[in-house]
């Protein structure tokens, strides 16, 4: 049974005319040579993080996975699209052959190539159902989508597929962006995870910042059970004043530790205890009978989130974020 695989034209979409002109399609990665020379995936791995070193590793093994896929994973007969943005259109095509490596075929580093006989007939991206408009906007540069070839298969036909309800559509929309945002979040606590104890207090004190507090700061080694002094005004008589204590760390803060936080000067401050590893049961009991505020990670995360833009330069810098739109 042929797979069915979506193929991206270049970083800008450069390559359709090309690509309809050769019969191929190509990707590039040309650093790593004829991927056909590796043994197995691992060596083209072990090559990626060679050539590639000042990326991220997480970005080389993606880089060099998608190479492995191209070059391995399609056979001919498999079928294959690609967006042509200008027309906001899809090419649909079928692989005549394997992949070879030839930096002849198409310019500009894109040496990696496979023959394709096009179809004469394009897709209209609005002709097709929101699931798969929202599979096909994936970013990667190759991904299978078996799980569309009918509903193309049939719009080449002329057959329009069975579009889904609007109350389905919003539906999907919603849990595409409420996967995306965990997403992030759960990037953001990775990125956050693996600051060290300084930092982590240096990023909370931020937090504090943008919040409207003057903050001090211990200085490395006995605090005395107080890593942070927040409060309203310059000279810290206004109240309240907030007397934070930090713990990042993968084990959970006790109550004991808590109440040493409790009982730290100033004695009449509300206390914030911020913990990466989160909090016993008994701990957490201790906010019922005493003003204490309590914090893990996931808190902290989207505390930093709602903030982050008000944040000091020195604080973000210790955790660079992007912003990012989606749609309401």
């Amino acid at each position: 049974m042929a797979n069915w695989w979506m193929v991206r034209a270049g970083d800008n979409n450069e390559l359709i005319s090309t690509w309809l002109r050769k019969g191929v399609v190509s990707i590039g990665w040309a650093e790593l040579n004829d991927p056909q020379e590796y043994k197995n995936r691992e060596e083209l791995m072990k090559k990626a993080h060679r050539v590639y070193e000042e990326e991220k590793p997480s970005t080389r093994i993606n880089w060099a996975s998608q190479v492995w896929r191209f070059s391995h994973g399609i056979k001919e007969g498999d079928r294959v699209i690609s967006f042509a943005r200008d027309k906001r259109e899809y090419i649909v095509g079928t692989f005549t052959g394997s992949h070879y490596h030839d930096d002849s075929v198409v310019s500009d580093g894109y040496p990696n190539v496979i023959n394709v006989k096009w179809e004469g007939k394009r897709i209209s991206r609005d002709d097709l159902t929101q699931g798969a408009k929202n599979s096909l906007g994936s970013v990667l540069t190759i991904f299978k989508i078996d799980q569309w070839g009918n509903e193309i298969d049939n719009l080449l036909q002329g057959k329009k597929p069975v579009e889904d309800s609007l109350a389905e559509e919003d539906e999907e929309e919603e849990i595409i962006k409420e996967d995306i945002v965990q997403k992030a979040l759960t990037m953001i606590e990775d990125k956050v995870d693996k600051l060290d104890p300084w930092q982590m207090q240096d990023l909370v004190a931020g937090l504090l910042q943008a919040m409207g507090y003057t903050v001090k700061v211990s200085k490395k080694g006995p605090d005395g059970g107080v890593d942070i002094l927040a409060h309203k005004d310059a000279l810290g008589f206004e109240k309240p004043i907030i007397k934070v204590q930090v713990k990042h760390r993968k084990s959970t803060a006790s109550a004991p530790e808590v109440q040493q936080l409790l009982g730290a000067h100033p004695i009449d401050a509300n206390g914030l205890f911020v913990s990466t590893g989160g909090f016993t049961s008994a701990a957490e009991a201790i906010t019922k009978q005493y003003n204490i505020k309590l914090i893990d990670l996931e808190q902290l995360v989207n505390m930093i989130v709602q903030w982050y833009e008000k944040m000091p330069n020195e604080t973000r810098s210790l955790l660079p974020l992007q912003k990012m739109y989606v749609p309401e």
